[in-house]
Formats: structure tokens, C-alpha cells, sequence
């Protein structure tokens, strides 16, 4: 079974910076978690506001916890507000539910973890997030 190594966790982070500055966006932030939920790697490039650690931290800390990538936390936030809200809750308050907060899945459809990226839209962070994970040869659920 695959894993999320320091080394591929490393390189997901500049595959996903990478995609990031080729589609023009602004400084991005982004956090590695492994399947518990434990940092692997961060960066926050030049520019992007101090307080992205947190914000990239809970859109994957969401993510793995909930087995629910931020896209689907979004719609589920909308569709049934309470559950996001008691979620967030049993999670100590370290959920961000929008996309950007997206899973890791090996070949075989396991989570790895959850990669989170903010400083641009949240579209577009999971767009830089999907090519960083996939660069690497495994599956972004966004």
C-alpha cells in the first residue's frame, strides 16, 4: 500500500505551489496530513498572510476526519447545516468545510490523508491541490 511519505509529501507541496504559480494565483499555503490526521509537511509562500496554517490545516484536518472532501462538506453545510456545526464541534473547532480540503486516495480507493490549500479561491486552491496529489500518482478527491 502506498503511503504519504515525508519525501511525497514534500513533493506534493511544490507540485501543488507549482500549479498554483503557472495559473496565476496568489500565494498559496499548503499543508500535508497524513491518515490520522498528522502533518506531514507545510509551506505558506512569500506573501500569503500568516494565519493560512490554520486555514489549510482544517480544510485537510476536515477532510481525513470527516472521509469527506471539502467540496462535499461545502454542499453538506448547506444541505444540513447542524451536522457541519456538530462536527465541527467534535472536531475542537478545526474544520474549515470549503473546497481546498482534499483527500488522498492509493490506487485502490484508501485514504492516505488530506491535502488543504488556501490563499487563492477555494476552487482554485483544490485545483492546485488536485495537480500537486496527482503529480505524485495518486487519486484527489476534491
Amino acid at each position: 500500500m502506498a503511503n504519504l511519505s515525508l519525501r511525497r509529501a514534500r513533493t506534493i507541496i511544490r507540485k501543488t505551489l507549482e500549479a498554483g504559480r503557472a495559473a496565476d494565483m496568489k500565494s498559496l499555503s499548503v499543508i500535508v496530513l497524513d491518515a490520522g490526521g498528522n502533518v506531514q509537511a507545510f509551506e505558506r509562500e512569500d506573501g500569503a498572510s500568516p494565519g493560512r496554517f490554520q486555514i489549510a490545516h482544517g480544510k485537510a484536518y476536515g477532510s481525513v476526519m470527516l472521509g469527506m472532501a471539502g467540496t462535499a462538506q461545502k454542499k453538506r453545510a448547506e444541505e444540513q447545516a447542524y451536522f457541519i456545526t456538530a462536527a465541527g464541534a467534535a472536531l475542537g473547532g478545526q474544520m474549515v468545510p470549503v473546497p481546498g480540503g482534499v483527500l488522498v486516495r492509493d490506487a485502490k480507493g484508501n485514504v492516505l490523508g488530506a491535502v488543504g490549500v488556501t490563499g487563492d479561491t477555494s476552487d482554485n486552491d483544490a485545483a492546485a491541490a488536485k495537480a500537486g496529489i496527482e503529480a505524485v500518482g495518486l487519486t484527489a478527491e476534491i
